[in-house]
């Protein structure tokens, strides 16, 4: 796996995990009756915490992601005959 390969693929379960990471924690403003604000805005939505989840839960992802695809535990010919494609 080329670094360029690598990175990019980082960068994808970086973006995928950030989106499942954000609802982590969070308490609507609507929750206290705040007036004046959106009722679904977040009250603290502390970010920088939420991006160092991310960036361990990412890593971790990629970790084993890596680890399966160097050992050949998955491979493409492999994915290709569990849907039904000829290899």
């Amino acid at each position: 796996m080329s670094i360029s390969l690598a990175v990019a693929i980082y960068f994808l379960i970086w973006w995928i995990t950030l989106f499942a990471v954000l609802p982590w924690g969070v308490q609507a403003q609507g929750d206290d009756g705040a007036p004046g604000t959106d009722p679904g805005a977040p009250q603290l939505p502390r970010l920088w915490l939420k991006l160092v989840w991310t960036t361990i839960v990412a890593t971790a992802v990629f970790g084993v992601c890596t680890f399966l695809y160097v050992n050949n535990y998955v491979t493409l010919d492999g994915i290709a005959a569990l849907i039904g494609m000829p290899g």
